[in-house]
């Protein structure tokens, strides 16, 4: 009889677990509270209009790709990538603008534009990047620390003194770099895991990298095509989606999960992976007494990412000479970091980001029309909470009044025919974001590899996580590398299996 796992949440880490153990001969179920399998991953239609409610930007496909190889198919006929070139536009505080290309020359060019003085300077920071990457990734990327010798042993310790990681990741590109706008060019970057910069360890300048070396690319349908896909995948395999199926409960009976409760029905089981949020997973669905360190104390100490501000804006003409991806960089950059991580204060002259999927698939908006998703970071809800409808509106007055001040925008606020927003308290009741925190604990030095919570519950036995908040860390495919782990350690628990590893 085949071994039965529960899963609780239908996130990206939820379902990239799913379909691996699938694959791998057990009965998967999983419960999702939504309506909608995907969790972040998710999207939002209305009057013709298609929108990806998180994530947008995928880097990384080879890490999508292994997925579905895994499970004996051809990626091409479930996620067929698109490259996009040039990958993302910059405009710096000044409007000096930069396009990230990941063709070296075209790139070396538009740095030679701006800073041709850093050009040396520049391909260095890239060398020593990949070589801390290319160790980073075997030793800490692709292993979870079950127990303190998996850490601290000669060979990860070796590892970490090559890392070089007690520099933050600006004060380590600076040492290469002299330009402020390109310094920002690549800082900005550690904002797609929910970290400043300035605080962040310099092992996360290695995101730049990845998109500068193996690129970013679309996919026809926006991202939300990739949940698509792995429910399509799971199903094809056997397995069992229940929607609108909320989990109240882990059970744990002499520290050995058993199962899960939904309001009144109990669904047994041989394993349980959980992929929601784990500060929220532990606040919500353990009690105190089975959480080991994890106590509402400790958990309310933690350190979050930031949260966002989003504007899903249906317009009814198109902007052609705008770019797929383009990030808005505040004036003062460094100020408004630290109003997302040290004041909490709502930025009053913010970074943003604007996506514009008509750009490369015109199908997610009507004929003659634009489909624009505005992002803006702003602080987790433990550091700044007033989102009542006065602020949401002055805050979107304010963010549509930035746009519009730059070139080709002039006229957005008359063509806004469909308008949704998303608040950082849309983050934590939708998505069950602990503090809103869109990318769940920041990746401090005090919060990665083996001091971020496991993929292996230590308190536990079958009892597993995934999800940003989980080592390795936030961001889709580093998510998904979470799944990859917790079934790794599924499978060194289950004897009959470990030979599968």
């Amino acid at each position: 009889m085949r071994k039965k796992v529960t899963i609780i949440g239908a996130g990206i880490g939820g379902l990239s677990a799913a379909v691996r153990l699938q694959k791998l001969g057990y009965a998967v179920t999983i419960y999702e509270q939504a309506a909608k399998p995907g969790g972040k991953m998710n999207q939002l239609k209305s009057q013709g209009f298609t929108f990806d409610v998180g994530p947008t930007i995928v880097m990384m496909k080879a890490v999508y790709e292994e997925l579905f190889e895994f499970c004996g198919v051809d990626p091409k006929d479930y996620v067929p990538f698109e490259p996009v070139e040039p990958m993302m536009q910059l405009v710096f505080g000044d409007q000096t603008s930069m396009a990230l290309s990941r063709d070296l020359p075209t790139l070396i060019q538009e740095i030679e534009r701006i800073a041709p003085e850093d050009i040396p300077g520049f391909l260095g920071f890239l060398g020593d990047i990949y070589q801390r990457y290319a160790i980073a990734k075997p030793n800490f990327l692709e292993q979870s620390f079950r127990q303190w010798s998996d850490f601290y042993n000669r060979r990860s310790l070796l590892a970490g003194l090559r890392l070089k990681t007690f520099s933050n990741a600006y004060k380590n590109l600076s040492q290469f770099i002299t330009n402020e706008h390109l310094r920002q060019a690549l800082a900005f970057q550690t904002l797609y895991i929910g970290i400043s910069p300035y605080q962040g360890p310099s092992l996360y300048n290695m995101i730049p990298m990845i998109e500068l070396f193996y690129g970013v690319y679309f996919l026809k349908g926006g991202m939300y095509t990739v949940v698509q896909s792995l429910v399509r995948l799971f199903e094809e395999l056997g397995g069992t989606i229940h929607l609108n199926r909320p989990v109240t409960k882990i059970l744990i009976r002499d520290h050995q999960a058993y199962g899960v409760q939904l309001d009144n029905q109990v669904i047994l089981s041989d394993y349980v992976i959980g992929n929601v949020d784990f500060p929220t997973a532990m606040t919500t669905l353990l009690p105190e007494s089975q959480r080991g360190k994890y106590t509402n104390r400790h958990l309310a100490r933690a350190k979050y990412s930031c949260s966002c501000f989003i504007l899903y804006l249906g317009l009814d003409r198109t902007y052609p000479d705008q770019a797929l991806h383009t990030i808005h960089l505040a004036t003062d950059f460094q100020r408004n970091v630290d109003e997302l991580f040290q004041t909490g204060t709502l930025p009053d002259d913010p970074s943003y980001y604007l996506y514009r999927p008509t750009k490369m698939d015109p199908s997610l908006a009507p004929a003659g029309h634009d489909a624009l998703y505005v992002l803006v970071p702003v602080p987790e809800l433990s550091k700044f909470d007033d989102w009542s409808p006065e602020t949401i509106a002055d805050y979107r007055d304010l963010i549509l009044d930035k746009i519009s001040q730059q070139p080709g925008f002039h006229d957005l606020a008359d063509h806004i025919v469909f308008e949704r927003q998303f608040t950082p308290q849309n983050f934590k009741t939708e998505f069950g974001a602990y503090n809103g925190a869109t990318f769940g604990l920041r990746p401090t030095l005090g919060q990665s590899n083996y001091y971020r919570p496991q993929p292996k519950f230590p308190y536990a036995e079958n009892l597993y996580f995934c999800g940003s908040s989980i080592h390795p860390g936030a961001g889709v495919p580093i998510v998904m590398q979470s799944a990859k782990l917790a079934v790794k350690e599924l499978l060194k628990d289950d004897h009959a299996k470990s030979n599968l590893i």
